[in-house]
């Protein structure tokens, strides 16, 4: 029942207008001068009373009761608008989750391609984030979709990997460009497992060319270990907390 209560609020919040972006940068732990030129889009639903409620507070309602696909939706769209209306900093790429669902579905694709080919948003700007557990769902189909966005110039990461303990082989049909290791192995850096886990990922990654970014880092100890592992770049509470995201003509670079 809660969850049906749920998913009333989305589709009210839908009509209304009433999600909102913030967003939680990336930083590159090997050039520590660089400013981050990533940062991850993340959804928030505004209460009507005006309260800013979390997302595992109504994910869970929207994948049982297919709003996924309409939620994505919204937050390209309204990522599209803001963008195309300020002459964002050029080096910034953003990070956008996509659900299993969109993943699978045509028409999404369809969309999306779309969206991107009538924006003057440059696609290469854009790293869409799928779960290890959607991609392994349906491989063949997720490929597809990848490579059809890969054309336009979009970028891919590979999110939570490590979390399935599914063996790594599947990466090599996938052509991702960042693979964020699951936040579970970086908090449990201590253990000599974890390290060994988050090691043999890097290793992957640059024997693919492809870039590792630890998620839910939240001290200086952990990136200084994370530096050692060869980890490529960092992201959580110990960079910096979600925030609103606004880009306005005044952040002109």
């Amino acid at each position: 029942r809660d969850q049906q209560q749920w998913c009333l609020r989305i589709d009210k919040a839908l009509e209304d207008n009433r999600f909102c972006l913030y967003h939680q940068p990336i930083a590159s732990l090997q050039n520590t001068q660089d400013k981050p030129h990533h940062t991850e889009l993340l959804l928030r639903l505004v209460s009507e009373e005006g309260q800013i409620i979390s997302p595992m507070a109504f994910i869970p309602a929207a994948e049982r009761y297919h709003r996924m696909q309409k939620i994505d939706q919204w937050v390209i769209s309204q990522f599209l608008n803001k963008l195309s209306q300020a002459e964002a900093d050029s080096q910034m790429i953003y990070n956008i989750n996509l659900s299993g669902t969109s993943l699978n579905d045509e028409q999404f694709l369809q969309f999306l391609r779309e969206a991107l080919l009538h924006s003057p948003v440059d696609p290469a700007k854009l790293c869409f984030e799928i779960t290890e557990t959607a991609a392994i769902s349906n491989l063949t189909q997720v490929a597809a979709f990848m490579k059809s966005l890969k054309q336009l110039g979009c970028q891919f990461a590979l999110d939570d990997f490590g979390s399935g303990m599914s063996s790594f082989g599947y990466l090599r049909q996938l052509p991702v460009d960042y693979i964020k290791i699951d936040g579970s192995f970086i908090q449990q850096l201590h253990d000599p497992i974890s390290q060994a886990i988050v090691d043999s990922i890097c290793k992957i990654g640059r024997a693919m060319s492809t870039r590792t970014i630890a998620e839910r880092v939240e001290d200086s100890t952990a990136m200084a270990q994370l530096r050692s592992l060869g980890v490529d770049y960092v992201q959580g509470y110990g960079i910096a907390k979600p925030s609103p995201f606004c880009i306005s003509p005044m952040q002109k670079s």
